[in-house]
């Protein structure tokens, strides 16, 4: 996607969705200077060409219980594409993985693990993610405080 194709006013309603996407397009018209039918044909544009790609609710996961947040690095035991590829279908089938990120590091995975406790974070890690497709080995980093969370 080129960057260069949406314009300031583009960038400007992004911006306020981004803030809060439950405003109506009638608030998010007057808010970046336009009128109503304009503000949602490039709303329609920004969504279809995917430069938004949703709208959702933003969860507190500690109020429904899920607190705990722990980050395993992944090493594999094989990077061919093949293998990267079962490894990529297998670990979407695991709930409580809110990131997956390819590294260029020493291991090949970085996953965010959200659960209630440690305790079951053990169980995530010993059930679930060690036994996807091709996992070598894994370590863990328990996160203390989360200073930045931009809930999403």
């Amino acid at each position: 996607m080129d960057n260069s194709l949406i314009d300031q006013i583009d960038r400007r309603m992004i911006e306020e969705l981004r803030v809060d996407a439950r405003m109506t397009v009638a608030e998010l018209s007057r808010r970046v200077g336009l009128s109503k039918t304009p503000c949602q044909i490039r709303l329609k544009r920004l969504v279809e060409e995917g430069y938004i790609r949703g709208f959702r609710a933003v969860i507190d996961p500690v109020r429904l219980g899920m607190g705990h947040i722990a980050f395993a690095e992944v090493k594999l035991s094989d990077t061919r594409e093949k293998a990267l590829e079962a490894f990529r279908r297998a670990v979407l089938q695991v709930e409580e993985v809110e990131e997956c990120h390819m590294l260029a590091s020493h291991f090949d995975y970085l996953l965010k693990v959200r659960t209630a406790d440690i305790t079951a974070y053990r169980a995530v890690l010993g059930e679930k993610i060690s036994s996807l497709p091709h996992v070598a080995s894994t370590s863990t980093f328990v996160v203390m405080e989360t200073i930045v969370d931009q809930g999403g």
